[in-house]
């Protein structure tokens, strides 16, 4: 979908149908310009790894996060913060996010993930447990680079799954039936509902990052994302430990 036929109604029916939404050109290149070269600055040509080997291996997923916003962060600097500030207080996105989560939702925290060359992406995952659908997060994801399948880090979602429970065991990467692949392109904005199954395909360019302002709705507790379902695990983050073998 195109930012010209934005209509909040049809957005907000389309997300709770099909757990997921995609909209092209939602941010102006100019504004992704910005945003991109702070985030290219920060991470460099050759970032390093901050996840442990052992869960790099198992979850198959290769990211490289960053806070921008979090003045908690040794790296925060007010100016950098701004710049992600603006994209996420903008009044379309504020006002689409409100239809989808109600009243008294919550901004989580901002993250950055970035991704190097031949690294595999991430791995078919939930951002977390399914068993209570009214506890969930919402991904919020700006694309200021487009990918094509010859860049690799496209983003795989099996619609309507948010509704299916729990991701079923199995490999880790594979081709799932019924899977849409999204390629976003500069300005794009995609919306995914946090039980929504869904991975990255291995990086082939030089690099691949997105910006993820993550939301929840009132009563869904800031810690709604610390476990998150993996096809062979269930992994908790801020314990860095497997809490279930699958």
């Amino acid at each position: 979908m195109n930012s010209d036929n934005f209509d909040p109604r049809s957005l907000v029916r389309s997300f709770w149908e099909q757990g997921y939404l995609v909209i092209h050109d939602f941010f102006p290149e100019h504004v992704m310009a910005e945003a991109d070269r702070e985030i290219r600055s920060y991470f460099g040509d050759d970032p390093a790894y901050r996840h442990e080997e052992a869960f790099l291996a198992r979850s198959k997923t290769e990211v490289i996060p960053w806070f921008p916003q979090n003045p908690e962060m040794p790296d925060y600097l007010p100016e950098v913060a701004g710049v992600f500030d603006s994209l996420e207080q903008d009044s379309r996105l504020v006002d689409l996010t409100g239809a989808i989560l109600g009243d008294a939702w919550s901004p989580l925290y901002s993250m950055v993930m970035f991704s190097r060359k031949g690294t595999v992406g991430q791995a078919w995952h939930q951002d977390c447990p399914p068993e209570d659908s009214s506890r969930f997060n919402l991904n919020r994801l700006v694309y200021t680079r487009s990918l094509s399948p010859d860049d690799g880090g496209e983003v795989v979602v099996i619609p309507c799954s948010h509704r299916k429970g729990m991701l079923p065991t199995g490999e880790t990467h594979e081709d799932l039936e019924n899977q849409v692949v999204i390629s976003p392109r500069v300005g794009t904005l995609v919306m995914l509902h946090g039980h929504t199954w869904h991975r990255v395909t291995p990086i082939k360019s030089d690099f691949r990052f997105s910006t993820n302002f993550r939301a929840c709705p009132q009563g869904t507790p800031e810690n709604i994302t610390d476990i998150c379902v993996y096809r062979n695990m269930l992994y908790r983050f801020s314990t860095a430990e497997v809490i279930e073998e699958r």
